[in-house]
């Protein structure tokens, strides 16, 4: 062994001490050589519970194919992942965020305790992209990131794509008497073709696009599709370009800083991402040390045009983007237009720009209709908002994306939990001019902090999405549109005023304004206050009962400890 070798692994491998640890990898395949080369964590989100990551296996040895062919020394190994589609709408929903922490856990447990040297890790659902990320931060080993792809858009009846949201829409058209049984069926059969994550700029697609901008992935993952040799490619140069970095020494918290932090917010503002990239960037910038608030969210907002005609508020998928040139023509176009930091190193251990000197700008590519002009956006700035108010002291994210209006006040309709509201839905009982209030979902009541697909998809599929607002302390999927108020802080189980209100009360929601009010005077609340009791907690015990304990607040990223 060389005395100045500076491989962490050789804490795990090094010296006589060791032979006992050595020889137990000899068990699993290393030879005599493979002792003085890196040794490389291969974190497989593979599982068969959702088509986002049920290619992924195979991904994982394309990637362990890489870091051999690079020089390095592969350990794969398996991380937990959950599906946000399938347990959208019911009580599973709330092992949802809290499975980003678990599988940041994991990781770090597993790449921790190897003493990796590095650490690639191939993630395909909504939670275990963030949770990946966090846990490359945490342990600060030279990492990458691949992304496993989005699916193919489905075909419906009249030749339409069609896609997940477009089924949860469909049983709001049945609940409208708009579709039938069959319709709904026909739909269901058609929406997901096969392996990829969801196809529009939900949750997944807009993490993977942050990670690209960041730095942390390759050029070009955001936008490979899943079932495609360039996928396959790409997750091989990921493994040989992991050993490269070990060599460099370059580490995540050499990359995520505040710019490239910009960098990635600016490209989820850009193609009119989720607002779950609120919480996740802040999480990541809190593993790596970043300072970055809701503030930041609200800076850069304000200079950022919303330009993707993307789903779920346009027309298109990532395969169409894919299909006019993928991501980094349109990061060219974005750089171009100075609103990314160019000089943000990225983990080919070139700069932002360096990776994209020789790639033309989407603009270049006249007959493409996906991004639109500079001088005419979707939207001039930010299609996410951060709100203040009586309401949400602490903050809440809004997304106006699509909207006709970004306005309403009118009387709430007040719901302790998911489920009562979507029976209410279900039952015709939400009108137009409604503000749907729907609390007891936050991180700490519900726990775990629900997404509310089911119910804005029902609301869009009766044709209420334009009509009526909603408020929650829970959040939103990436593929909900209408004008929705979600990540109230503080949550209504730790006393926030979401927990005062009742039937009637005024609600104003005004995104240009910035704010979400409730329209009572202060002493009216803080009557109601004097009267509040907090509530048990819902859970005494397992992961979620250990979540609410120690999470924070939506307003600072929902994490825990």
């Amino acid at each position: 062994m060389n005395s100045h070798d500076k491989r962490k692994s050789l804490v795990t491998t090094g010296g006589v001490g060791r032979a006992p640890n050595r020889a137990m990898l000899r068990a699993v395949g290393f030879l005599d050589d493979d002792f003085s080369k890196p040794m490389i964590g291969v974190a497989s989100l593979y599982s068969d519970i959702t088509p986002c990551n049920a290619h992924l296996d195979r991904l994982a040895r394309k990637a362990i194919e890489g870091v051999r062919a690079g020089g390095g020394v592969p350990q794969i190994f398996g991380a937990p992942t959950a599906s946000d589609g399938i347990m959208m709408g019911h009580q599973g929903m709330r092992y949802s965020l809290v499975s980003r922490e678990v599988i940041a856990d994991s990781i770090e447990v597993v790449s921790g305790g190897m003493n990796h040297d590095g650490l690639i890790a191939i993630g395909g659902c909504d939670k275990n992209m963030p949770g990946c990320l966090m846990a490359m931060a945490r342990l600060n080993i030279p990492s990458i990131f691949v992304y496993g792809g989005s699916i193919l858009p489905g075909t419906g009846a009249h030749g339409e794509d069609l896609d997940i949201v477009s089924i949860f829409e469909a049983v709001g058209q049945h609940q409208a008497g708009k579709l039938d049984d069959q319709g709904v069926h026909k739909i269901e059969c058609e929406s997901c073709p096969g392996a990829g994550s969801c196809g529009g700029m939900y949750t997944a697609n807009t993490m993977s696009s942050a990670i690209e901008a960041m730095g942390m992935s390759l050029p070009y993952d955001a936008s490979n599709p899943a079932v495609s040799a360039a996928k396959e490619r790409e997750t091989m140069q990921a493994g040989a370009a992991l050993v490269k970095l070990i060599q460099q020494g370059l580490k995540p918290r050499d990359i995520i800083n505040r710019k490239s932090l910009e960098n990635a917010y600016t490209f989820v503002l850009a193609l009119g991402g989720s607002t779950n990239a609120v919480l996740h960037l802040m999480a990541i910038a809190r593993e790596a040390e970043v300072e970055w608030t809701l503030q930041d969210f609200d800076r850069v907002g304000a200079k950022v045009p919303h330009l993707a005609d993307l789903k779920p508020a346009g027309k298109y998928v990532m395969h169409d983007l894919y299909k006019v040139g993928g991501t980094p023509p349109v990061l060219r176009a974005l750089l171009e237009a100075k609103m990314l930091h160019g000089d943000c190193i990225t983990v080919t251990g070139k700069t932002l720009s360096e990776n994209l000197k020789d790639i033309p700008s989407i603009y270049q590519n006249q007959k493409q209709t996906v991004v639109l002009p500079l001088d005419k956006p979707l939207h001039s700035s930010g299609h996410i908002v951060i709100l203040h108010g009586n309401l949400a002291p602490e903050g809440a994210v809004c997304k106006i994306a699509g909207l006709k209006s970004t306005k309403i006040t009118g009387p709430a309709k007040v719901f302790d939990g998911e489920e009562k509201c979507f029976q209410a839905i279900a039952g015709r009982q939400i009108k137009a001019g409604d503000v749907v209030v729907i609390r007891g979902e936050g991180p700490v009541g519900g726990p775990g902090m629900r997404e509310m697909l089911s119910i804005t998809g029902a609301l869009m599929g009766q044709g209420l999405g334009d009509s009526v607002g909603l408020v929650t302390d829970g959040r939103f999927s990436g593929g909900t549109h209408g004008l929705v108020v979600g990540h109230v802080a503080p949550e209504a189980w730790t006393g926030g005023t979401i927990a005062l209100l009742k039937d009637g009360d005024s609600i104003t929601i005004d995104a240009a304004a910035k704010l979400v009010a409730v329209n009572l005077s202060d002493a009216d609340l803080a009557k109601r206050r004097e009267a509040w009791k907090k509530p048990e907690p819902r859970e005494k015990r397992g992961v979620l009962a250990k979540y609410a304990k120690t999470v924070r607040s939506a307003s600072e990223g929902a994490v825990t400890g």
